[in-house]
């Protein structure tokens, strides 16, 4: 018998903190379903489950008709508040011991299950724990670890498996406190990778059953495209005359390294469900081994007692297939000195904000660096650490050009098929947390910066697409 493995480790945002969502110590017992069992009922609806389909405006028990099918709603609602963590309108709001569970199963062949939550409001931390059935909802048990749910930003937490047959899922909250949890966006994917959109209902009795190509959705082949597809913004080159524009080209990812700085002039890589999986974050700070022996080594020490946190590039959770890709985001050539609640606040959410467009069924190229010198940390104002090796960096930006999974990923830029966004935030303590006040056009960028951005496009789609500022929804 094959069991439901526990995925240990949520996806995290790039933060020297601990995450806001954590899961406690496994409790004792069978806490796993036999994923051999082979129930053959049908399905009905599509995912992910947005809640955005439902008007539940109380916590009486009652069943809801959402986009993915009917659920049985246990104190719980569809909050769409200000005070509601959400993506869109609406998220589902539960409180004291409150349940949703599907009235319905989903189609065979589910092998990963994303939930995001968050806090409701300022409430405090609430623990909840993914329930299964693999007999219809006669029986229920739980799938991985208990979850711990803190703060205010939407996480999504990636549960593991191979169920080969139906499944249906009951999220329960199961802490006694009076904190208050938002639940949104239930994505399911099959083996390959591909979400789930849209499945057949029951069939009725003496019926034809669904063809499986109805059951599931289609996967789409997927591939890790170049990370330099936009171009070489700085025309860096690997040779050791040009020490503060040093090309290094990693599988996880592309950089200019900057010598003098001490930190990226650009980091540049793809973004698409190739590059997600449920790799644990490493957290192994490193030297990167590939500078020539000529350059400055820059170390973790070099950023302790700075105030300042060693703020990814391209972020930890952007790659999670395998500890290898996971552990790449953690050499010092990837980082730079970033004040904490720009790290932790800002920055992290535009990062949990692109992931969650990547599981929406996007692909992302994204180019980001930082530019000037000085910046306020926990300790104040510095221009540099480790004693005037490492720049501190004035402004952080970045570039995101977001088109639907596919293929001729240039071409379709080009079109203008592509949602383009540039995001340009000061290095200090006082930045929002709402990152889109920050968005700024690429010719915005390129001026401040000096760097020819989305280069491999035709220069006169370039100039059609540089000049406007995004003003696209971003929640």
């Amino acid at each position: 018998m094959r069991l439901l493995p526990a995925l240990l480790f949520p996806l995290l945002a790039c933060s020297q903190q601990a995450a806001e969502t954590s899961r406690p110590p496994l409790p004792t017992g069978p806490p796993v379903i036999d994923v051999q069992a082979s129930a053959q009922q049908g399905a009905v609806g599509s995912f992910p489950e947005t809640f955005e389909a439902g008007g539940k405006g109380g916590y009486a028990e009652a069943d809801e008709t959402l986009g993915s099918g009917s659920w049985h709603f246990v104190e719980a609602l569809i909050g769409s508040s200000e005070q509601d963590h959400k993506n869109g309108q609406h998220a589902a709001r539960l409180r004291e011991q409150g349940r949703l569970r599907m009235n319905f199963n989903a189609p065979n062949g589910v092998r990963t299950i994303r939930i995001s939550s968050a806090a409701y409001g300022t409430d405090p931390a609430s623990t909840w724990e993914l329930w299964g059935s693999v007999d219809g909802g006669r029986s229920f048990r739980r799938i991985g670890q208990p979850v711990r749910t803190q703060g205010p930003r939407l996480v999504a937490t990636p549960f593991q498996g191979g169920i080969s047959g139906p499944l249906r899922l009951e999220i329960r909250k199961t802490d006694t406190g009076k904190g208050r949890l938002n639940i949104d966006d239930i994505v399911l994917e099959t083996a390959g990778g591909a979400a789930v959109t849209g499945v057949a209902s029951t069939p009725t009795p003496g019926s034809t059953p669904p063809s499986a190509a109805r059951q599931q959705a289609t996967a789409i082949v997927m591939s890790r495209d170049d990370n330099m597809a936009l171009g070489n913004p700085s025309g860096a080159t690997a040779t050791l005359g040009t020490p503060n524009n040093y090309l290094m080209t990693k599988p996880q990812y592309v950089l200019s390294y900057n010598n003098q700085r001490g930190i990226p002039n650009w980091v540049s890589w793809h973004l698409n469900r190739a590059w997600m999986g449920s790799a644990p974050r490493q957290d192994d700070f490193r030297p990167d081994p590939a500078l020539p022996g000529t350059f400055y080594t820059v170390t973790r020490n070099s950023y302790t007692g700075s105030g300042f946190d060693k703020g990814h590039n391209c972020p930890s959770a952007d790659r999670t297939t395998d500890l290898d890709d996971n552990s790449a985001t953690f050499l010092m050539t990837n980082m730079l000195p970033q004040a904490p609640n720009n790290n932790q606040r800002t920055w992290g959410d535009l990062e949990e904000w692109t992931r969650q467009q990547v599981r929406n069924g996007q692909e992302v190229y994204i180019v980001m660096g930082s530019y000037g010198k000085g910046g306020t940390g926990l300790n104040g104002p510095k221009t540099s650490i480790d004693n005037g090796r490492v720049t501190v960096p004035a402004h952080v930006w970045k570039v995101l050009v977001i088109l639907p999974e596919g293929a001729d990923d240039l071409r379709r830029i080009a079109a203008g098929q592509a949602r383009i966004i540039a995001v340009d935030t000061p290095n200090d303590q006082s930045v929002s947390p709402d990152w889109s006040r920050y968005r700024v056009s690429i010719d915005a960028l390129e001026a401040a910066t000096g760097l020819d951005l989305l280069s491999k496009l035709p220069l006169d789609v370039q100039t059609r697409l540089q000049a406007p500022v995004d003003a696209g929804p971003v929640r």
